[in-house]
């Protein structure tokens, strides 16, 4: 008589996905940011303008956060009521670039023979000058201003966008379900309409969300060669211009402003990430 033993029972492991926790905190500090431009009195319900000489070059401490500047200024209101400025440049030079970029992009992708080569020549052209180079060359003849800054940083940051536009469309047109639709007799303008140009624009959601923290990048370095918006604007650009005279016996009024904008820049670049991998996941 022969016994049989079962072998043992090994023991259930649960496999859980990983919480992608930088999304999460990449959310909680867009809500911070989104509350400080849209209501910085919650935050900041002190005047950013409002002086205090006797108070000037605080250092951080419980009665300023964050410090104080050159005229007792609090630097975490200034701070809060300039997210506002700092968001509409970022939002304004990414909306300008990518326009200019769908524009080019399409006519070099889309247009004909000549008019294709023409647009190729001048968006090399504009590629081959550096983008701060570019937009400084626009601030230095449109003046200084919000409006020019936003337009200097769009127009600088274009052509990069322009030949991934103009990639993305030549890919799209060549795909099977743009070939099937030539051969069931689509008309050219139906085909560009339905799956061209919405499968070559929708991966653009991502690239906006991750071209905004640059653009604000961008500004804050025109802000910081003094050719930003002038103070004693809070935009944050505009306190690392006036706080690099005070850099060395003030480093809070240089070393804050500037981890903030980095933040940003971090914060939109993990949404963007996030978004392309959701966008490339539906792709699937």
């Amino acid at each position: 008589m022969t016994t049989t033993t079962s072998a043992p029972a090994l023991p259930r492991t649960r496999t859980r996905a990983a919480r992608p926790w930088g999304l999460y905190v990449a959310l909680l500090l867009t809500a911070w940011f989104a509350v400080s431009a849209l209501w910085p009195g919650l935050l900041a319900p002190g005047d950013p303008l409002e002086l205090h000489l006797d108070s000037a070059l605080a250092a951080p401490g419980p009665h300023h956060l964050l410090g104080t500047d050159e005229a007792g200024r609090d630097l975490y209101s200034r701070i809060v009521h300039g997210t506002a400025p700092a968001l509409a440049i970022g939002f304004g030079a990414s909306l300008v670039s990518l326009a200019l970029a769908l524009v080019l992009g399409g006519l070099a992708a889309l247009a004909a023979r000549p008019v294709a080569s023409v647009v190729d020549r001048v968006v090399e052209v504009l590629f081959s000058f550096p983008s701060l180079l570019l937009a400084l060359l626009l601030v230095a003849l449109l003046g200084q201003s919000a409006l020019t800054e936003a337009v200097a940083v769009g127009v600088g940051t274009a052509p990069g966008y322009a030949r991934m536009i103009r990639g993305q469309i030549l890919a799209t047109k060549s795909s099977p379900y743009v070939e099937a639709a030539v051969t069931l007799g689509h008309s050219r303008t139906r085909i560009l309409r339905q799956h061209v140009l919405p499968n070559a624009v929708r991966p653009l959601v991502a690239v906006f969300a991750l071209s905004v923290g640059q653009s604000i990048v961008w500004a804050s370095s025109l802000s910081f060669l003094g050719l930003g918006v002038a103070p004693p604007s809070s935009e944050w650009g505009a306190l690392l211009d006036a706080g690099r005279l005070y850099l060395t016996h003030a480093w809070w009024l240089t070393i804050v402003p500037g981890l903030v904008i980095v933040v940003l820049a971090l914060t939109a670049t993990t949404l963007g990430k996030h978004l392309q991998a959701s966008l490339e996941r539906n792709d699937r």
